[in-house]
């Protein structure tokens, strides 16, 4: 086989594993964390009954069916909501529960109940965390070619010089991810959110995103939300692809401060990587050396990515 289809296909079995390894954790949290809820929301509705048929509430029962209420609602359990209402650890929920813990969003709506949970969380993200990180750095390797290196290649052989190529490109990226991964979800999260706006969902979107998870708005907490299992998958897909557009967006300028020395002013420190092959010829023969990273040229504009390269703005034309 092909190096670069070994490549590939090495990447297809590592997003089919994590995915798998999604499903595991969902499995494990649901099958430890709901019979622990279920006997929580049994407790929570007795202390009710028992709260509703005192003659007399006094200070000290009020405190102590607020405390216990208030517990309750800390682990997702609400003394509101009725019986029926989908449990906080059914598959599509601990699932969606995983994927906030292995992308360290957090939002903080579910916590573990048990000890058990707890370890395992520990366990489960020790393990998660760094490999869902090698994943969306291996999904941002084989989109550095046709998002950023073929783009500006190609704004460059139409006569720009390389760094206002370079903003150019970055510019049109930034509008685009804003569009389809700010904007545009944010519509759909206030059209299936009845109690957001567009804001909430923009404000959303960015706190998801920039892995900040503060937990104040969560998709799929309303009971009566139809779909809520298909809506939690989808809201999960959204997360992934859209961390890894904001990597994408990050290793974009990182390698534009490179090009245009902003690393070397700030005296940080720049990606040192690979050219793509070692045939790579320069798009404007100048012979002067400069330490600005090059553009790639018009030959390797249809190539397919060779596996183990580095795909980065070292590729870019010396300007």
């Amino acid at each position: 086989m092909h190096s670069a289809g070994k490549s590939w296909l090495l990447l297809t079995g590592f997003i089919l594993f994590y995915i798998i390894y999604l499903l595991f954790g969902a499995l494990v949290f649901s099958s430890i964390e709901r019979p622990v809820e279920d006997k929580l929301r049994e407790d929570l509705d007795a202390l009710k009954q028992e709260f509703l048929n005192q003659s007399c509430v006094n200070a000290a029962s009020l405190e102590r069916f607020l405390v216990k209420v208030l517990t309750a609602n800390k682990y997702g359990v609400s003394v509101l909501r009725n019986s029926s209402f989908s449990s906080n650890w059914d598959l599509a929920s601990s699932m969606f529960f995983a994927n906030t813990l292995v992308t360290t969003v957090g939002y903080g709506h579910n916590t573990p109940l048990s000890d058990p949970g707890k370890v395992f969380s520990i366990v489960y993200a020790l393990i998660g965390v760094p490999f869902t990180m090698l994943v969306l750095t291996a999904c941002v390797q084989r989109l550095m070619y046709p998002l950023v290196l073929a783009p500006v290649g190609r704004l460059q052989r139409s006569g720009m010089e390389p760094r206002p190529a370079t903003v150019l490109h970055f510019l049109l990226l930034l509008v685009l991810v804003v569009l389809f991964f700010f904007v545009a979800p944010a519509a759909v999260f206030s059209a299936v959110e009845m109690t957001w706006s567009f804001l909430d969902g923009i404000y959303f979107c960015f706190i998801s995103l920039c892995t900040i998870g503060l937990g104040d708005f969560v998709p799929g907490t309303q009971p009566t939300q139809k779909y809520r299992s298909l809506y939690q998958v989808s809201v999960m897909v959204y997360l992934f692809v859209g961390l890894m557009m904001m990597y994408l967006l990050l290793r974009t300028f990182h390698k534009m401060a490179d090009l245009h020395g902003l690393t070397t002013l700030l005296q940080l420190p720049r990606c040192e990587e690979t050219d793509l092959d070692e045939e790579r010829e320069p798009i404007v023969e100048n012979g002067q050396r400069n330490p600005t990273p090059p553009f790639v040229t018009g030959k390797e504009d249809n190539r397919p990515l060779e596996p183990g390269s580095q795909l980065t703005y070292n590729t870019i034309n010396k300007g």
